[in-house]
Order: C-alpha cells, then structure tokens, then sequence
C-alpha cells in the first residue's frame, strides 16, 4: 500500500478537539508511515477570560501547530470564530476549500450528535466537504485554488466525549482502537495546548485537563476490555459513514488488526 500518496485528515472544530477524540489513532497510523493532517475550523478565539480574540487566536495557533509537531503532522485552519461554525454556503465552500488541498484518502471528525453546536456543525461541514470535494463544478475558488479532491473518502465519527449524545442517551460505537501504549504522547500532543490548560488549572485547582482525557480514554479502553475480552488501559472509539457513495469497508480493521476491537453487535 501506498501510504505517500494516501493522506489522512481529522478535523475538529476547535484547537485540542482532535487530542481528545483520535489522536492515539493517528499516532499509530503515522507508525505506518501515512501522511496526517489535523485541521480546525474554529481557531480558538473564544476560549480565554483574559486575551483579547486576536491575542488568544495567535496563542491557540501557536499550541495547535505545537502539538502537530509532536504527532508529526501538519497543521490546518479555517480560521472561523468558536461559536460561528454555522452550515451555511460560505462554510461549505470554506471547509471543502480546506478539504481539496488536502485531498485524503481518510477522514476523522466529531459524531453527528455532540454536547456543543460547534462540534455537530463542523461534524456534518466535513461530511459535506467529502462528499461535495470531487464534485468539479462545486466552486470553492474564493478560498482557494486546489482542484477537485480524486474521489470521496472514508469518513469515521469519534465517540463523543462521555459518550452520550445530547439527550445523556449512550452511543454505542461501532469499534474501539487499542491505543494503550500511545497515551503519553496523546498527553504530550494536548499538553502543547498550554493556554487552556493553565485556565483550567486556575479555575479546577487540578490538571483537569489532562486528567479527564486520561478518564474519558481508560473509561473507552475498560468498554474495549469487555468486548475483546481482554485488558486494556485505554481506547478510542468510533463509527464509520458509510452512506451511498462512501467507502464501506472498514480500512482501519484493516491497517490495525491487532489494535481494532468490534463492539459485539457489530461482529
């Protein structure tokens, strides 16, 4: 398989939004050699109580190209502001825009049902956008000049966070991933993100903000543990997209036999 030319993309609404859904995934397909891009479409202007939007916006770019680098990735923004992800033409246009100069062969992203707008707009923006990017007269030149991405890509929705939809309703992932041995770098990866940290430890008066990721992703690895039957320390969690025209087969069980872990009513 050609990993050079099959590149993989998640997208998140806001800086450290890919951290706590899938990085451990994408640490273990960099492993395999793939080329990965993590993309936000919000860039973080709201998430201060003392920076204006301009100085909180250059700091969050600043953490979010940071933890890139410590995955080894490449970083991406739409540059939208938090609580204005709205689907609309201009955000189509925009998020497909992002999407065509990338061109992936794989795409990770919020579920379609989250605790917060911004993470449901940008989750179905992006479905979207990887439907509409081979779409040759869908024009996207406004933000940019890449060409029609070469074919839709596969689509995976991470758990959301809890691991309850709007309604405290729980949703059943399709699969889990075994990412145990790669939560110190999942750590390291959100970490960068040192702004909304320190708020966090200002306002919790603990490191709440890497202990919750370390909870929400021991709570998915004990949900994996009982479906494998096996321990496991920590997990990511997903669904596939496999609407007409999508890619149907599950790539991931594919590249990560021994790391994928089908939810029983799955197998």
């Amino acid at each position: 398989m050609d990993t050079g030319t099959r590149k993989i993309l998640a997208v998140g609404a806001h800086p450290d939004d890919v951290e706590f859904m899938c990085s451990g995934t994408l640490f273990l397909l960099r492993r395999l050699g793939y080329e990965v891009h993590v993309a936000t479409l919000g860039n973080g202007d709201c998430g201060t109580a003392e920076h204006s939007r301009e100085e909180i916006s250059r700091i969050r770019r600043r953490e979010a190209v940071s933890a890139c680098q410590v995955l080894g990735a490449v970083h991406n923004c739409a540059d939208l502001s938090d609580l204005t992800i709205f689907n609309d033409d201009a955000t189509n246009r925009r998020t497909t825009a992002l999407l065509r100069g990338i061109d992936p062969w794989m795409v990770l992203t919020h579920p379609p049902a989250d605790y917060l707008a911004d993470h449901e707009t940008t989750s179905l923006l992006v479905r979207n956008a990887c439907f509409y990017g081979p779409v040759r007269n869908y024009d996207t030149s406004s933000f940019g000049p890449a060409p029609a991405t070469s074919r839709i890509p596969y689509l995976f929705y991470a758990q959301p966070l809890g691991g309850a939809d709007m309604f405290g309703r729980r949703v059943i992932p399709e699969f889990y991933v075994d990412i145990s041995d790669c939560l110190e770098q999942k750590e390291m990866m959100l970490a960068s993100h040192e702004s909304q940290r320190a708020w966090l430890r200002a306002h919790h008066g603990v490191d709440e903000y890497l202990d919750s990721m370390r909870r929400w992703s021991q709570e998915l690895g004990r949900e994996a543990s009982r479906a494998a039957g096996r321990p496991m320390a920590c997990a990511e969690a997903f669904r596939q997209h496999r609407g007409h025209a999508y890619p149907e087969d599950n790539i991931l069980a594919h590249l990560l036999p021994d790391r994928v872990i089908l939810e029983p009513r799955y197998q």
